[in-house]
């Protein structure tokens, strides 16, 4: 499988400003060749380079090998294009956001990642450096820095591309890694049921809660922030905002890899699966009041499932994606349906048995025997289709019928 490692350059002045000049001059010939795409409707690579490498070369005196990445560059772009519009991520076509994104060449920024092969990119690992094409030249000796982790992947699986990036006035490099994958345990003893939520983060079928208290108090602090100074709107304010962006990001994206490490580690110790719902669409199929728009579009179910994909296939551990329908009104005990079930955000109380829990552990249950049943019983067909629903879905699941199932991996 393939991970991406990130590692800081530490580079000197002198070579921070070669690096930078390097990046100026491969997105300024990118965006040229963009223009050039766009009005000739050539977006494959050996087409347009018929028309572009020569000029790429002496315009902006980049060499051979870095010629070749910027108009890769440019025809990867179009094609995330083509592909964004194919999934409908950028509206209906004749909508304004689609116009945009149409009608006009794609520009790069000019401190945009430039990918580097290993023709203009060598690692010395020994020494913790690099060796880095410049347009001054090759720079030699510029030391990077990591996790020993990081740098132990780097130096046993690295393979492929790395992305140079400038961010917030430092240096990174991304790294593409070739990890091998354990074994997949395709006969596991049960599953464990992980529910996603807003609240609680993460809630599993063995009444384990993370909750998010902490978080979503963070959000709601720099929403807050943000909407005082960009209403301010001075230029010392605006410095403020440069600094802390990003920031809310990279909280919940070390959140979500501590509890999707945390999930994964205890699948592979009782040597159990992992169920998760198949959540996909659901920004579009709910419909929600004002105040809670903000902080359902802040929920990154998304990452922490993609989180737990990727580090249950590094331990071998099998994930198995359920139909979520329904899965907040059942009772996990006699199994009766029922909206009114659902007394409140945080309790379930079945109006049949009266079995009473905590809401999201009950669902976590439910997830868990519904992955067990479809697995015993081999289902391999997809989750279904999310659809459009109308009235209020802040409590609300999908609501085609729990027969389908998708898995991260093969089905045996």
């Amino acid at each position: 499988m393939k991970l991406v490692m990130q590692v800081r350059l530490l580079p000197t002045p002198e070579q921070a400003a070669a690096l930078e000049a390097t990046m100026y001059s491969c997105n300024e010939a990118a965006t040229w060749v963009s223009q050039v795409a766009f009005e000739r409707g050539q977006f494959k690579n050996f087409a347009l380079r018929r028309h572009v490498y020569g000029v790429v070369k002496s315009r902006w005196g980049l060499g051979a090998q870095a010629a070749q990445q910027v108009i890769k560059k440019t025809c990867d772009a179009y094609a995330s294009l083509k592909a964004n519009l194919r999934a409908g991520n950028l509206g209906r076509p004749g909508s304004r956001r689609h116009r945009q994104a149409t009608e006009r060449p794609i520009a790069f920024r000019p401190q945009g990642a430039q990918p580097y092969d290993d023709r203009m990119l060598s690692w010395q690992m020994p020494d913790r450096t690099v060796s880095v094409w410049t347009t001054y030249g090759r720079i030699k000796n510029v030391a990077f820095t990591g996790s020993a982790e990081q740098l132990t992947t780097l130096e046993l699986y690295r393979k492929g591309e790395s992305d140079l990036v400038l961010r917030d006035g430092m240096w990174f490099l991304f790294a593409t890694c070739e990890v091998p994958e354990a074994p997949l345990d395709t006969d596991p003893e049960d599953f464990l049921g992980v529910d996603l939520g807003v609240v609680n983060i993460a809630t599993t079928s063995d009444g384990e809660i993370m909750a998010g208290r902490a978080l979503n108090r963070m959000r709601t602090r720099e929403r807050g922030l943000r909407r005082k100074l960009q209403k301010k709107n001075t230029p010392s304010t605006k410095r403020r905002l440069r600094k802390r962006r990003r920031k809310e990001a990279r909280r919940a994206r070390d959140i979500n890899h501590k509890i999707a490490k945390h999930v994964v580690a205890e699948a592979e110790r009782t040597g159990r699966g992992i169920a998760l719902e198949d959540l996909t669409g659901i920004r579009e199929w709910v419909r929600l009041r004002k105040p809670q728009r903000a902080t359902h579009s802040s929920w990154s179910f998304a990452q922490l499932g993609s989180f737990i994909a990727y580090k249950g296939r590094r331990a071998g551990v099998l994930v198995v994606y359920v139909d979520p329908a329904y899965t907040s009104r059942t009772c996990a005990e006699c199994g009766h349906i029922d909206k009114a079930n659902r007394v409140s955000q945080a309790w379930f109380a079945c109006r049949s048995c009266g079995f009473v829990d905590h809401a999201d552990r009950n669902s976590s249950r439910n997830i868990r025997a519904r992955a067990w049943e479809l697995w015993r019983c081999g289902a391999q067909s997809p989750a279904p289709a999310p659809t459009p629903r109308k009235g209020n879905g802040a409590g609300r699941k999908r609501s085609p019928t729990a027969s389908g199932a998708r898995c991260a991996s093969p089905v045996p």
